[in-house]
């Protein structure tokens, strides 16, 4: 992270296809690095980093599900559109404190 950047909530959480990891919002960029426990001993280490993308790279987000609900971005990439769906525990909050952090990077 740079010194300007700034974490905002991070989250233990699963992707629908890319599986269980840590999310984390910053000022400047959402990002999911894989993670990888064992039940043993719970211990928890963090892997790659799958997905890191710009803020202003995200076109929409939203919330979905009824039993099981997900916050879902949708972003740009060079290949188009692509939509990641996250597992986490309060959509509400994290589906606000996206759109808050968004306006505020555009506005800067």
């Amino acid at each position: 992270m740079d010194e300007s950047e700034k974490k905002i909530v991070q989250e233990d959480c699963s992707e629908d296809s890319i599986g269980s990891g840590i999310l984390t919002l910053t000022n400047m960029r959402i990002a999911f690095d894989k993670t990888k426990g064992r039940i043993a001993d719970f211990s928890k280490k963090f892997g790659e980093t799958v997905i890191d993308i710009p803020l202003n790279q995200i076109i929409q987000v939203g919330k979905e599900g009824w039993f099981v609900k997900k916050v879902w971005i949708k972003v740009k990439t060079s290949e188009g559109e692509k939509t990641y769906k996250f597992g986490v525990y309060s959509t509400k909050k994290w589906l606000e404190t996206l759109q808050k952090t968004i306006t505020q990077n555009k506005n800067q």
